[in-house]
């Protein structure tokens, strides 16, 4: 029960971390820091525009809707780090690849379904996001996946 215990409060403690470096990331690199402005626009992506319109249950919505993704990808690389020996090779290309995949999973599959559907591929903007997954995401996830891993084997 104690591995348990452990493992759910790394995993709440690593989608915290990743989900706070990704919109941190976003608010400053992508919005010159607007906080409303960010957290409204992804809760337009579930409502509609009507969100930008909304007052701070927008921005309310928006920070619970990007915590629900970055936990998602947490919990998600944590399931299947056991179950795929590759994982445990180096961290530095797991942490480039799972970036990547957060970025193509979020554009091919997840934004055409909201009402924010991705824009043009822009090269700049692209290497951009996926550089914020890469350090904000993909490294504290699969850091800390391999830490837990490694101390619950011993």
């Amino acid at each position: 029960m104690n591995f348990l215990r452990s493992k759910t409060k790394t995993i709440l403690l690593t989608g915290f971390i990743a989900g706070t470096l990704d919109i941190i990331s976003a608010i400053v690199i992508f919005a010159d820091g607007n906080v409303t402005g960010v957290l409204k626009f992804i809760a337009s992506g579930a409502i509609g525009n009507a969100a930008m319109d909304g007052g701070y249950e927008m921005v309310c919505l928006g920070l619970i809707i990007h915590y629900i993704i970055a936990y998602s990808f947490t919990v998600g690389f944590f399931l299947i780090y056991p179950l795929v020996p590759l994982l445990r090779k180096s961290i530095l290309i797991n942490t480039i690849f799972y970036g990547c995949f957060i970025w193509s999973f979020m554009n091919f599959l997840i934004l055409p379904l909201t009402h924010n559907p991705p824009g043009p591929v822009e090269l700049v903007h692209v290497s951009t996001n996926i550089g914020i997954l890469i350090y904000a995401i993909g490294f504290p996830v699969v850091f800390m996946a391999k830490r837990h891993y490694s101390k619950s084997t011993h």
